[in-house]
């Protein structure tokens, strides 16, 4: 597959932006930088952040056993989605195929750029069916969305189909593994050298615990990471967010010891979800959240907001008629969840 065929035309004549930060990227500690029209006046922000976030692409790049020259980051992982969808996507001509029931965003950001969009439901153990998706792609069709574990139904795609759905189609595979630290499979970002029409993408928002920093992860090839760089913005992941992860990133046993933790309370929840008495079916799992079949998932969702406990109703998507989708929250929290669950049933 060439890579440079399924780029856009303008996005490949485009000449990038560059920065003050990306003209001048020697050793900062005795230089005096009067490039970037800046406020000399320091105060811990005054200067613009370093565009390429070099310290947390090296920490990334050691938890993860990722080379720095495949990482991208961004203002969360919409960004980074964003980001794609300018890369590859002619508006108004191709378009993206997506799974449902899956993330929102892959089409609000399809409806923004002006792609098409194509839809497979998964079947009823919530898997692709591939050969119905290979079916539907055409020549346009540059982008397909796998969320694996998958949201909101919180299981991971069989391996086999994954690796077949990338080695057929004929644009980019996504996958976006947001959930992948709650899982014991195995990352397709490890698998980047042998696909180069793969791109994976992660997040600080779920087991690291930073959602409000927003900062998103994109693991590809060198050649798509280089594209993505000719048409971010500047400075899209600012000082105090890279501030943050750095802190985070460098806590890396802290956040293992998190995730063990919250594994262990979802075990609880599933567990005790099965003596709910309104509860028919608890969805298998590798996430942070439970996805559960209830008789009238309207009714349970608005008696737990009575009772302020806000859960996700999620009975509009395919596939999840009457399904509740619980995250597992502390100890305390679950056991409110729980205990309230019982009350009403």
């Amino acid at each position: 597959m060439n890579i440079q065929d399924l780029i856009r035309p303008t996005v490949k004549a485009l000449k990038p932006y560059s920065s003050a930060r990306d003209e001048y990227q020697g050793n900062s500690a005795d230089m005096v930088f009067l490039d970037a029209n800046e406020n000399p006046f320091e105060n811990g922000v005054n200067r613009y952040p370093d565009p390429q976030q070099r310290t947390v692409k090296s920490l990334l790049s050691e938890i993860k056993s990722i080379p720095q020259k495949n990482i991208l980051l961004g203002n969360g992982s919409d960004e980074v989605l964003d980001l794609i969808y300018r890369a590859f996507c002619e508006p108004n001509q191709d378009n993206i195929i997506t799974l449902p029931p899956t993330y929102g965003m892959y089409s609000v950001l399809a409806n923004i750029n002006a792609v098409g969009i194509k839809s497979v439901q998964l079947d009823v153990r919530f898997q692709p069916k591939v050969d119905e998706i290979l079916s539907i792609a055409d020549l346009n069709s540059k982008l397909l969305f796998l969320c694996s574990p998958n949201n909101p139904t919180g299981n991971s795609f069989e391996a086999v189909a994954v690796e077949k759905l990338i080695r057929s189609f004929k644009g980019i595979v996504v996958i976006d593994e947001a959930y992948i630290d709650f899982s014991n499979e195995e990352s397709w970002a490890s698998r980047l050298n042998e696909f180069p029409n793969l791109i994976v993408t992660q997040t600080l928002s779920k087991a690291y615990g930073m959602a409000g920093i927003r900062l998103g992860i994109c693991y590809a090839s060198e050649e798509i990471i280089s594209v993505l760089n000719r048409i971010k913005p500047p400075y899209n992941v600012n000082e105090l967010t890279q501030q943050k992860a750095i802190a985070q990133l460098e806590q890396n046993e802290l956040t293992q010891n998190q995730v063990r933790e919250i594994l262990e309370e979802r075990d609880v929840l599933v567990k005790q979800l099965q003596n709910v008495g309104f509860v028919s079916k608890i969805y298998p799992t590798d996430a942070n959240f439970v996805l559960a079949k209830v008789d009238d998932a309207t009714k349970r969702y608005n008696q737990l907001i009575e009772k302020g406990i806000v859960v996700r109703n999620r009975t509009t998507q395919p596939g999840c008629e009457n399904c509740l989708r619980f995250t597992v929250g502390t100890p305390e929290e679950n056991k409110i969840l729980l205990d309230t669950l019982k009350s009403i049933g």
